[in-house]
């Protein structure tokens, strides 16, 4: 019964990706404003969530490849080069100055460097990056383990979501710039498989993958693995959160999950 009811989970979701592939894609922005896609995506959240946590389980592993299956190019999503002027600044010294900061729910606030966040216990992984445009490319990943980081901050008990600021524009509104911004639950944080990327394929994290650092969180689609991550905050809701509903696509009507 539980084999059924995966493969069912499996078989809806390759239906939501063919159904997208169909479509002359223009990137995500195209996607979103598709009613019926928005509407499909809704409604498969919920059978998502919970056969993700009925049949897979907290601590399931996403499937890992060998070098010999990494795809010749991985199609990059999203921005390429944030044309943040801050952001261009830090590119230019090779992210020397650049800093994470953890902030909000936590008992140690935290500012970390690319040498603080490598000398927290790392994990490497070949993963299968599945977009929400119907591709998919295999990678490999190299980067801190965000559990590390966590252990270092202490969060505290009301924290439920790790939201990640971004340092890509996505648009311009009446309050100013709209940079990226995605969350994820506080458990799939701790999820071994979750990472802050700073290498990839052994190389460091080239720009158009969202240098200096990425999230991986090999059990979602790709647009809940943020790129040109500038800052982590612990929150217990997102109501302070742009539009509420806990991502920039999210509040343009995507599923919040995600899971693949």
């Amino acid at each position: 019964m539980m084999r059924t009811e995966k493969m069912r989970r499996r078989s809806l979701l390759t239906r939501l990706a063919a159904g997208v592939a169909a479509l002359p894609l223009a990137g995500c922005d195209r996607l979103s404003q598709t009613e019926w896609f928005t509407r499909l995506l809704g409604s498969a959240e919920s059978v998502d969530e919970a056969v993700q946590g009925t049949i897979a389980g907290r601590w399931a592993m996403a499937p890992e490849f060998t070098e010999a299956d990494l795809s010749p190019q991985f199609k990059s999503n999203g921005t390429q080069n944030p044309q943040d002027p801050a952001y261009q600044q830090l590119a230019q010294n090779g992210f020397a100055d650049w800093r994470l900061a953890v902030t909000g729910l936590v008992e140690h606030p935290a500012s970390l460097s690319l040498s603080d966040l490598r000398a927290l216990p790392s994990r490497t992984q070949i993963t299968r990056h599945d977009c929400v445009e119907g591709w998919s490319c295999i990678g490999k990943w190299k980067g801190a383990r965000l559990s590390s980081l966590l252990d270092q901050v202490k969060p505290k008990p009301e924290a439920k979501y790790l939201v990640f600021y971004c340092a890509d524009v996505m648009e311009q509104s009446l309050e100013g710039e709209v940079k990226y911004y995605e969350s994820m639950g506080l458990a799939d944080a701790y999820h071994p498989q979750t990472i802050l990327a700073y290498e990839m394929n052994d190389t460091v994290l080239p720009i158009p993958y969202g240098a200096p650092l990425r999230l991986r969180n090999e059990r979602q689609l790709g647009y809940k693995m943020a790129k040109y991550i500038m800052r982590i905050d612990l929150v217990d809701n997102f109501a302070s959160v742009a539009g509420g509903k806990g991502g920039y696509w999210e509040d343009r009507g995507y599923a919040w999950y995600g899971g693949i």
